[in-house]
């Protein structure tokens, strides 16, 4: 099995987080979001993950740094990692057309801005799935059509008048992946676009014409990382999931100093609170010291340093140093408000 990340975007609705960090590396919970969605992946297609092949961006962004920690994160769960570049923002579609070579055998496609919660088995006689999740506004997604045996016959874009609530998430299997190499070559070769973009969605429906059978399967959570207060709310309800797993989320290196911790939290290596009360769903990088602060429902990352605060709802990057009485804020990295 193969896992297939395009990741190229910049994440601008996340900055000032993304400046200097791609958004598939914003951590939430306290992992990045790359390796939680990989590691996630893994769990439910419960085969042997042999190559995850990542697709980035421009490599004055998408540095050294970054490949390695992918690198790491497929080492991980032994397999190779192969890195793509796709330089030009020419669609989903082209994305993963831009990691080609490794388009072979059963692979999972998965975008890097979205977390689940998942647990079902793959359709063995199934050419291909797709993930989904049941919403209350399905006008404001792509949904799937399913006919009366429970696969999908159609894909439709935000429907005016009802359809199906089963939005698609972003991840994607397909039992012989090479099919839809083939057919995202011939909407390349059409130059079949949409706002000058090939879409994913166009080489899916050449398939099912074709006679491919796509199923659902539904995730039972679905989790953004769209924009500061989305991914805040998301890393809450990750800490949850996490602390009901039996997760262990709290570094015994930590230093509390007259200072309370109230799960679910994660606190990395290092980390000194001291008369601090921390929590409920509040994320804190390895190196980070909160003194004098009262806060919940947050992400501090890593070596920042925090005074004077009661805060809620606030987003800060790494390397920063705050003392101040604002209670929601969003601060990139190695801002300072002293």
């Amino acid at each position: 099995m193969k896992i297939i990340v395009p990741m190229a975007g910049r994440g601008s609705r996340l900055r000032p987080h993304t400046l200097t960090v791609p958004k598939p590396l914003v951590p939430v919970a306290g992992t990045p979001i790359v390796e939680q969605l990989v590691n996630d992946i893994a769990a439910v297609v419960k085969q042997p993950i042999e190559e995850v092949a990542y697709v980035l961006g421009d490599p004055a962004f998408f540095g050294d740094e970054v490949v390695d920690h992918l690198t790491q994160v497929a080492q991980q769960l032994g397999a190779k990692a192969s890195i793509y570049r796709q330089t030009d923002p020419l669609g989903t579609g082209h994305a993963i057309m831009c990691a080609a070579p490794s388009l072979e055998g059963p692979a999972v496609v998965a975008y890097a801005d979205t977390l689940i919660r998942a647990d079902f088995e793959i359709d063995p006689q199934a050419d291909a799935q797709i993930w989904v999740k049941q919403v209350d506004n399905p006008q404001a997604y792509g949904v799937v059509q399913l006919d009366q045996s429970g696969a999908i016959v159609k894909l439709v874009e935000k429907p005016a008048s009802f359809v199906s609530d089963l939005a698609v998430i972003g991840i994607y299997y397909f039992k012989q992946i090479a099919d839809l190499k083939q057919a995202l070559q011939q909407v390349l070769d059409q130059q079949l676009t949409h706002g000058g973009e090939y879409q994913i969605n166009d080489g899916i429906k050449a398939m099912m014409a074709q006679g491919q059978r796509f199923v659902p399967g539904e995730v039972q959570a679905w989790m953004d990382c769209g924009n500061k207060a989305i991914t805040v709310a998301t890393n809450t309800k990750m800490l949850h999931f996490l602390a009901a797993e039996g997760k262990a989320l709290v570094h015994p290196s930590v230093q509390l100093n007259n200072a309370t911790i109230v799960p679910p939290c994660f606190v990395g290596e290092g980390v000194v609170l001291t008369n601090a009360t921390v929590g409920p769903g509040v994320s804190i990088g390895p190196g980070s010291s909160l003194t004098q602060v009262t806060i919940e429902d947050s992400i501090v990352q890593a070596h920042s340093h925090i005074e004077n605060a009661q805060l809620h709802g606030a987003m800060i990057g790494n390397n920063v140093r705050y003392n101040g009485k604002h209670r929601s804020i969003s601060l990139g990295d190695y801002s300072e408000l002293i």
